[in-house]
């Protein structure tokens, strides 16, 4: 049995939790520092796709919201077409003073193939280091 190891990130933000729940909801914003997507809303039940990956190769990402409680909590499913493994992104809000406190948990990541290189941990933690720790600070903060 594999042992779950959720990846979790945590980063703070000079953005009220508002602006920062809108990042991570509303489409045109996430096409500034996350993915372009087609449609997103935050809404459970809704599902929505987009590609992503390295140069060389492209995933097409399936993913369904799973919960959300407004200005707080955001879950989603993520998994790769054509791809067994199953995870989940959760992001969770915290407004301390006048900052905002972003936790993203990644979990159920163990459960993509390990033979695909592209599906490394390592990956995933360098892309949402990347996208939360840089990306997303510098569109909650300078909007």
């Amino acid at each position: 049995m594999q042992t779950e190891t959720a990846f979790t990130i945590e980063r703070m933000y000079r953005a009220k939790a508002s602006e920062v729940w809108h990042a991570i909801t509303d489409r045109e914003a996430m096409s500034e520092w996350y993915f372009d997507l087609a449609e997103f809303r935050p809404e459970p039940g809704f599902t929505f796709k987009f590609y992503g990956g390295t140069e060389h190769k492209q995933y097409l990402h399936l993913c369904e919201v799973t919960e959300v409680i407004p200005g707080k909590k955001l879950t989603y499913s993520w998994k790769y077409d054509g791809y067994p493994g199953m995870s989940y992104v959760t992001f969770e809000l915290f407004e301390e003073g006048d900052q905002t406190r972003l936790r993203l948990i990644h979990k159920g990541l163990e459960t993509f193939p390990a033979d695909e290189p592209d599906f490394a941990r390592k990956n995933f933690e360098a892309g949402w280091t990347a996208l939360i720790g840089k990306s997303l600070r510098e569109f909650v903060e300078q909007h």
